[in-house]
């Protein structure tokens, strides 16, 4: 057989061998992508990263003589997970491209992937497809089965790296919340105050609307109802976001996170509201394991009012064969039921003892005066001395700072003091504010006080459901105790305005031989907070 005979048959038969050879060996160029990513927006604003990846790349491409059919990626994405934007639109492209592509080129291979078994999975059905993954800098043959494992051994230290820092990085952030320093954007009514010497957070414009937020919802307003009433103070907000505020400790100065794993620590950020007004907010929603019924007209008083012996609260309901309403206390083990007209009657004879006869009106005013007139003459004391202290610490913080910038104070002291005296002049500010609205006109207040003080039950009468709750909260703001052996009402607190002028009267009653004229213009008890603002 001639030798020309022989290699023609060794050509037919290789038809008959079994197995696919080699598909990218000699096959003249061969295509490629390039997928460069970086894992924060810093890294990638900088541009830095990315633009040394593509150079890498491109240049192992023009070596290797691979033709580039592609950039992807040139943006931030984690690899921690690979269900990215970027990532996703690149791993279709080389599986449906008609152009056979044949390598996939990264800097590095923890630039392809960091998720381990998943990445080895996304590896290996490339691979069936003909794809390969080339890290740059790290070229393995992935053709051998040394090559691949290697490959696979790479991927899964990408993870395990990636799991520590991971863990790394909640440990800090769990460190810094266990010291009362927030992590994260700042809940709604609070910023992050960049000018301190440490980053805090502070309560900005926005706060005030959400405190009364809170004052509102603790009054029995729907979340709907305050909705609506922010919209007037230039805050919008959708109802899921609401209703996540009232539910959020942060306000009263408590932090709850998830890395905190069920603990709820003080933070060092001011409480915008206090506590009692946070439980009272919530409360609107259960208490003392009870649902709160629905809004109705009939039953102002339900939750409002508490069993004196159980301390539960009242609930209502309908007699659906009398037609008449009841309250009840839903309790195992206590049985009291008073209908509607009992409760009510007994609630306008308990408001009766705090109305003031409209006889009694100008006495009350002059009275009034005289205690806003001390109040005042305290207050601009106060605020004297609060101005003086306010000086003096912030000439030592400008004393301290020069000092630094001069090198006679280190850094760590100086830190250590400007952050005191950072607190120090925020306190006498606050304070000095609370003084400011003290000393505002009392005209108005005083007068709208006593249209109040003389009418209580015809306007506790005349409102709707959710008017009584907001007057029941401000008159009684902890409620009332109902002493069903007695039936009476017991009050555990009463609105310190309301309380006050009603006590004045008592004493003008017992003293009705003496003219207002010659009423005394000592200024008796001041409130314990001052004259309080009274919600219409």
């Amino acid at each position: 057989m001639s030798a020309q005979q022989n290699q023609k048959n060794q050509a037919l038969l290789k038809n008959f061998a079994k197995g696919k050879g080699d598909k990218h060996k000699n096959s003249g160029t061969e295509n490629c992508v390039i997928y460069t990513r970086v894992s924060s927006k810093e890294q990638m604003d900088t541009n830095q990263s990315l633009e040394w990846q593509k150079k890498f790349c491109t240049e192992y491409a023009q070596k290797n003589e691979f033709a580039i059919k592609g950039y992807y990626g040139g943006t931030y994405e984690s690899a921690k997970t690979d269900e990215r934007k970027e990532f996703g639109r690149m791993l279709n492209f080389v599986k449906a491209s008609k152009e056979k592509i044949v390598y996939i080129l990264v800097y590095s291979l923890d630039r392809f992937s960091r998720t381990g078994d998943s990445a080895i999975f996304i590896a290996s059905e490339l691979k069936k497809l003909g794809i390969n993954i080339i890290a740059v800098t790290q070229p393995i043959d992935t053709n051998s089965h040394a090559g691949a494992l290697q490959q696979n051994i790479q991927f899964i230290f990408s993870k395990y790296d990636n799991d520590l820092r991971r863990q790394k990085t909640i440990d800090g952030m769990r460190e810094k919340l266990l010291r009362g320093d927030w992590i994260g954007n700042a809940p709604t009514g609070y910023s992050f105050e960049s000018l301190t010497p440490n980053q805090r957070i502070v309560i900005n414009d926005k706060g005030q609307a959400i405190r009364l937020a809170f004052e509102w919802r603790a009054n029995g307003i729907t979340h709907e109802q305050i909705i609506h009433k922010l919209k007037a103070h230039g805050l919008s907000l959708p109802k899921q976001t609401l209703a996540g505020i009232i539910k959020n400790p942060f306000y009263c100065g408590l932090m709850s996170h998830n890395l905190l794993k069920g603990e709820l620590l003080k933070g060092n950020h001011p409480a915008l509201i206090n506590q009692d007004l946070f439980l009272k907010a919530n409360a609107i929603l259960t208490n003392s394991g009870y649902k709160v019924n629905k809004a109705n007209d009939n039953l102002p008083l339900k939750v409002f009012v508490k069993h004196a012996e159980s301390g539960a609260p009242f609930t209502g309901y309908l007699a659906k064969k009398k037609g008449l309403y009841y309250y009840k206390v839903n309790k195992s083990g206590v049985k009291v039921n008073r209908s509607m007209k009992i409760m009510h009657d007994k609630f306008k004879e308990l408001l009766g003892h705090y109305t003031v006869d409209s006889t009694h009106i100008e006495p009350l005013s002059i009275q009034l005066g005289y205690t806003w007139d001390n109040l005042t003459q305290t207050n601009s004391n106060e605020k004297k001395s609060l101005s003086i202290k306010l000086n003096e610490v912030e000439g030592e913080f400008y004393s301290l700072r020069k000092r630094h910038a001069l090198g006679q104070v280190s850094l760590d002291i100086y830190d250590e003091f400007s952050t005191q005296m950072f607190q120090q002049r925020e306190s006498i500010l606050k304070q000095l504010e609370k003084l400011n609205k003290k000393l505002s006109n009392p005209k108005e207040l005083i007068k709208f006080t006593f249209d109040l003080s003389s009418n209580l039950t015809k306007i506790w009468d005349l409102g709707d459901y959710y008017q009584k709750q907001i007057f029941q909260n401000t008159i009684f703001p902890d409620g009332l105790v109902y002493d069903s052996k007695n039936d009476h009402y017991r009050t555990p607190k009463v609105n310190s305005v309301i309380g006050y002028i009603s006590e004045i009267a008592r004493d003008l009653d017992n003293k009705k031989s003496r003219s207002f004229k010659n009423f005394s213009k000592k200024t008796g008890p001041v409130p314990e907070i001052g004259v309080e603002p009274i919600q219409p």
